[in-house]
């Protein structure tokens, strides 16, 4: 196995969480009994770039063609969205000339904030399903993988964006050449890209192992994601540190013929990067047995209560849960069901555990004593969510970065 951005032999393991399903290959109840396919999910760690990385073991087709994310759902990340929408075109000075392209634009829940400024968009997303929710809410939408072709084709057509969008998106990305090849040529001369991503350093630091499922191809460092946009002609000026999805980095690049200065906050990433020896094999050769132990904690608080009698629910059918349940071996016995609030999911079974999906109203009906909280990037508006269930005396859990029990 080689890198995907440098080539360079892949020999360092990161950490092998065995044999797990797509994590969002969602079963219908009447598929149940029928075959699932289980990959290696063993991520490694380039020497010489420092990219963490897994193999691609599907085509992208397969995985993401008909998707069962809707990032609308979540409120503190439309709130988040909001925010970011009106201070980017506020800095960058946007308006009804210029124009904003978003790749992999789910549902156009983003796009949907510069519409209401008055600003042109374009999403890219190649989900049929949830780009269809996006069209029919008004929000254009190319149903297209994004990469170099899809570029050239938009810039023969005088598509160019002033402002270059990528949420959630760079991990998702099997040729990330091709990838960020085509975000150069889409670019317009003075235009500006932000990519948001989680950060490698929070992921490492918080032990969050379950964010790694195979639909996530790669994991960054703010050095590495620079060497890589670098190696396209694209320079990163500045940089946000955010609190979503357990850290986050939002990346703000420009061509490098622009000359923008660097930005203070650039070199404090990097420094704290350096700092936590993350260009080192150090805390990559360590992560592994962290995992490990966090594994046997979240079974050894478990497994008493179960044999107590305790009823136990998951909230959220997220993909790190499935990571996490399959990894843990966490099934039925364990778990009764898992409630979620998007609709394309309930009715179905978790992949690889076959733990049913069911709408939040389940809670109220069933009164368990514990639940497991699988989104804990949420955990605040979960936890308001589910302030009812404090009637009974149920309690909530959250997996990572350690067993917490939420007051």
């Amino acid at each position: 196995m080689k890198c995907r951005f440098c080539e360079s032999p892949l020999s360092q393991t990161f950490v092998d969480l065995g044999m797990q399903p797509l994590s969002n290959a969602y079963v219908a109840t009447d598929s149940a009994n029928g075959s699932e396919i289980f990959y290696p999910l063993h991520a490694r760690v380039c020497g010489r770039c420092h990219l963490v990385q897994i193999p691609q073991l599907e085509l992208p087709e397969n995985i993401f063609a008909n998707y069962a994310y809707l990032s609308s759902v979540s409120e503190s990340w439309l709130e988040h969205c909001k925010c970011y929408a009106i201070e980017v075109a506020a800095r960058f000075q946007l308006g009804a000339s210029s124009s904003v392209v978003e790749v992999a634009s789910n549902d156009g829940y983003l796009l949907r904030f510069f519409q209401g400024q008055g600003i042109p968009v374009l999403g890219i997303e190649p989900a049929d399903n949830v780009a269809d929710i996006a069209i029919h809410a008004g929000v254009p939408t190319m149903v297209r993988f994004f990469g170099s072709a899809v570029a050239e084709e938009l810039v023969a057509s005088g598509t160019r964006a002033d402002l270059l969008i990528g949420n959630n998106v760079l991990a998702h990305v099997p040729d990330l050449n091709d990838f960020v090849r085509g975000l150069r040529i889409l670019l317009a001369p003075n235009g500006v890209i932000t990519m948001e991503f989680p950060h490698l350093s929070r992921l490492i630091e918080q032990r969050q192992f379950d964010t790694i499922y195979h639909e996530h191809f790669s994991y960054f460092s703010l050095f590495t994601a620079m060497q890589i946009f670098a190696a396209h002609g694209i320079t990163i000026f500045d940089v946000d540190e955010l609190p979503t999805h357990g850290g986050s980095l939002r990346i703000y690049g420009c061509h490098a013929a622009q000359l923008r200065g660097r930005s203070k906050r650039v070199d404090a990433v990097l420094a704290n990067e350096e700092e936590q020896r993350l260009l080192t094999v150090d805390p990559y050769a360590l992560f592994a047995e962290r995992v490990r132990d966090a594994k046997r904690k979240l079974l050894e608080f478990f497994i008493p209560k179960r044999r107590a009698g305790c009823h136990v629910v998951a909230y959220g059918a997220a993909a790190k849960g499935n990571t996490l349940l399959n990894y843990c071996g966490m099934r039925t016995d364990f778990i009764d069901y898992v409630v979620d609030r998007n609709p394309i999911k309930q009715g179905k079974l978790l992949p690889g555990t076959h733990i049913p999906i069911m709408a939040p109203e389940r809670i109220r009906e069933t009164r368990p004593e514990w639940i497991l909280v699988l989104p804990w990037n949420l955990r605040s508006e979960i936890a308001n969510q589910l302030a009812f269930v404090k009637e009974w005396g149920c309690q909530l859990v959250v997996p990572i970065p350690d067993i917490e029990v939420l007051a």
